[in-house]
């Protein structure tokens, strides 16, 4: 096909695409939870209605099920990241093994065995809940689209293997074109249990359901607007009334963090996708795909594609967009730019799918820190704790860092408080122009390395010292 003709019919598979995210628009979404007015009290307030709020209410409520607990999320539960998201739900803690034995070698081993326990514990909560999120333990294939990226990963499989890591296969072409066929795939490594699939909007609103079911006091539309001392605890002022509480738990992540002090540490990144309409038995049958694993590139630029349950491709990536000075806007939930962007790497991976047509594109903002992984801390003399960073790896994530925050909330020094990764702290990122100017020469650097077989140039292994990175 000339390449007009396929610019053309890039643009036309995008005609009839709702600019909403697909999980979002499921006729199972519940009905909004009135805002709350006057003045109320608890003996925990939690502040962020997605994945980090929910998991750390419903924790609370388990561990100690007399506490009470109120929620307030300033939209709507599992509006934002937690129903915008691909629904790969990882065992890693770390974004990915080779960030976390970059980050703490000493704890890896830890780290991991943490990590596991967690996504068992969710796979449980599904279950003992009744949470119908189409959870499903697919495992993840990092794949190669280019002979460096293959060379890379075979290293990095006898590095795994040599540090007694089992569990992650390195498949070959043939091996990995037999599970999912694209011409562009070369190898992959495949983990066959470290990460689920989930319907990512239906489990922030069962999480939602479990909370209430706990007892748990859910207000939406009530946005936190301050945090100030009260007495022997905290007050938190919102449009229609106030919340005072003996602790705080902060699960606002990419909004900005009524802790101010914790604002530089984390920046906003738009991240984009697409789905396709239903696929027929014959398309499906052309790309294979019958064990539902979720899939992901391994360049820096990396897209991230999966199946949903009616049989649709979810493909997002690429693009991670860093507004000037952090702002958050709702006219940057959709970028045409990018959807065209996308919808071309689609074709350009599955040709054979050629006259599919995506039925939704969306966008929302992730909560990026220079490490990559989440974060920790306490304000206000150990009455508030919060958790932030995830940097698009939160949908597992984040019942952990509920744990950690009301172990934090609590005092006790417990295996996870006393990690070096909850101890400390991720480089902040500079103030503007700085931070624009900084982001942007890494994302051209990250594109040129991927142009250039891998190769790094100057800026890039200059942040690798320094410890520091952009990504979502």
């Amino acid at each position: 096909m000339a390449p007009a003709a396929m610019t053309r019919a890039v643009a036309a598979s995008l005609a009839d695409a709702r600019p909403v995210s697909f999980w979002l628009e499921d006729p199972g979404k519940p009905a909004v939870l009135p805002a709350l007015t006057g003045d109320h009290s608890c003996d925990l307030l939690v502040v962020g209605g997605g994945y980090s709020g929910l998991w750390t209410a419903l924790r609370a409520k388990e561990r100690e099920p007399g506490r009470d607990v109120v929620l307030v999320e300033g939209h709507e539960v599992g509006w934002a990241a937690s129903g915008r998201n691909g629904g790969f739900c990882a065992a890693s803690l770390t974004h990915g093994l080779p960030n976390g034995i970059e980050r703490w070698p000493d704890e890896i081993q830890q780290l991991e065995a943490l990590g596991q326990r967690n996504l068992d514990a969710i796979e449980a909560s599904v279950a003992r809940y009744g949470i119908d999120c189409e959870f499903e333990r697919t495992g993840e294939i990092d794949v190669a689209t280019r002979p460096h990226q293959l060379d890379e990963l075979r290293a990095w499989h006898r590095e795994l293997t040599d540090r007694g890591f089992d569990g992650i296969e390195l498949i070959d072409r043939d091996a990995l074109r037999a599970e999912v066929d694209s011409p562009t795939f070369l190898g992959g490594l495949h983990d066959r249990r470290g990460v689920a699939m989930v319907h990512p909007a239906k489990l922030a609103w069962g999480l939602k359901r479990a909370c209430l079911g706990l007892g748990v006091r859910i207000h939406e539309r009530t946005r936190a607007l301050d945090l100030v001392r009260s007495g022997p605890g905290m007050a938190v002022r919102t449009p229609y009334g106030r919340v005072f509480a003996r602790q705080v738990a902060l699960g606002t992540n990419v909004f900005p963090s009524l802790v101010k002090r914790a604002r530089p540490f984390t920046v906003p990144v738009y991240d984009y996708a697409l789905t396709t309409e239903r696929l027929t038995d014959e398309q499906l049958a052309s790309v294979g795909w019958r064990n539902r694993q979720g899939l992901g590139d391994s360049a820096n630029q990396f897209h991230y594609f999966r199946l949903t349950a009616d049989r649709r491709i979810l493909w997002g990536g690429y693009d991670a967009i860093y507004p000037y000075g952090g702002r958050l806007s709702a006219e940057l939930d959709h970028r045409p730019d990018t959807y065209l962007t996308l919808a071309e790497h689609f074709f350009r991976c599955f040709p054979q799918l050629e006259g599919v047509r995506f039925s939704h594109a969306w966008g929302g903002a992730i909560d990026t820190c220079s490490r990559f992984s989440a974060f920790f801390g306490t304000a206000h003399g150990g009455r508030v704790a919060y958790a932030a960073g995830y940097t698009g790896l939160g949908v597992g994530a984040t019942r952990f860092g509920g744990d950690v925050m009301l172990d934090l909330l609590s005092g006790a020094r417990t295996e996870r408080t006393a990690l070096a990764m909850v101890r400390s702290k991720p480089l902040p990122f500079p103030p503007e122009p700085f931070a624009w100017a900084g982001i942007g020469l890494t994302k051209w650097s990250l594109a040129r390395a991927d142009e250039r077989g891998g190769r790094r140039n100057l800026w890039l292994k200059s942040m690798d010292r320094l410890g520091l990175g952009f990504d979502s």
